[in-house]
């Protein structure tokens, strides 16, 4: 999630992009919370890939909200606004469909859909890899573009950098990255904008090639560390994952929003 964070910001060029991501797992969970009810309603089950397929349908379908509202909204903080308003619909519908559950399921999807990292098994680790490590390979073969893309659409083309397709691939890894997460784990806010800024911070550097490697280390700390407190904080009642990641992340989002609103007023 930190690595699809990471690509969002570059794609919309604003360290404040990250709540993107809330929208876009909320989308995955929306599709895989469908996915599920249906298939366990009837009595089947589901495989690993069609939840990350549904996760994905998910995914890209705010994405595309998201880039539609782009077109006509220039100000980041109505897109902002508008990434957690898709974040809380999609929230909401998922609500409704868990309503719709069977009661035997009901316990199941609930934990899911709170974000947890406790129905893990290797097995899905693995499958997770496959998915996980191509698009990571990719976001790194695009560390160049990347950093030409930093400096302006205007300096990417002049330098070779076709942005149009630049900016689907980013679009789509980052997509692949947070559906992957959302589909085994659930979906777990504001990894996606805490850890990149926190990663360039410490590192002093904006770098692609730099950050890139901290957002995936400093990501997988960040959620074990919060994975720790919520199994152990209460002990024996676990917390979910996405609250704690939302105690730590929320006031990297207000700071950022503030540190912005303040520059710019002194512009």
């Amino acid at each position: 999630l930190s690595a699809a964070g990471y690509l969002l910001q570059t794609f919309f060029a604003n360290p404040i992009a990250g709540p993107f991501v809330m929208g876009i797992s909320s989308g995955a969970k929306l599709a895989v919370a469908l996915t599920m009810v249906v298939f366990l309603n009837r009595g089947l089950l589901t495989n690993s890939f069609t939840l990350i397929l549904a996760a994905f349908a998910g995914a890209m379908a705010a994405m595309l909200f998201v880039l539609a509202v782009a077109r006509r909204v220039q100000r980041m903080s109505i897109l902002v606004i508008c990434g957690v308003m898709i974040g809380y619909i999609c929230s909401a519908v998922t609500d409704i469909v868990v309503a719709f559950a069977q009661d035997s399921n009901i316990v199941n999807l609930h934990n899911w859909s709170m974000g947890s990292f406790s129905g893990m098994t290797w097995g899905n680790v693995g499958t997770a890899a496959v998915i996980v490590l191509p698009c990571l390979t990719a976001a790194f073969l695009l560390s160049k573009p990347m950093a030409a893309y930093q400096m302006g659409e205007a300096y990417a083309q002049s330098v070779g950098v076709s942005v149009r397709s630049f900016s689907m691939l980013l679009v789509l890894l980052s997509s692949l990255l947070a559906a992957c997460v959302t589909a085994f784990a659930g979906p777990i806010s504001f990894v996606g904008i805490a850890v990149p800024h926190l990663v360039k911070q410490a590192l002093g550097s904006a770098k692609p090639l730099h950050v890139l490697p901290g957002c995936v280390l400093g990501g997988a700390a960040f959620c074990l560390l919060c994975d720790l407190i919520a199994r152990s904080l209460f002990a024996p009642t676990e917390l979910s994952i996405s609250s704690v990641t939302a105690v730590f992340g929320a006031p990297v989002v207000i700071w950022l929003l503030v540190r912005r609103h303040s520059g710019e007023g002194t512009a």
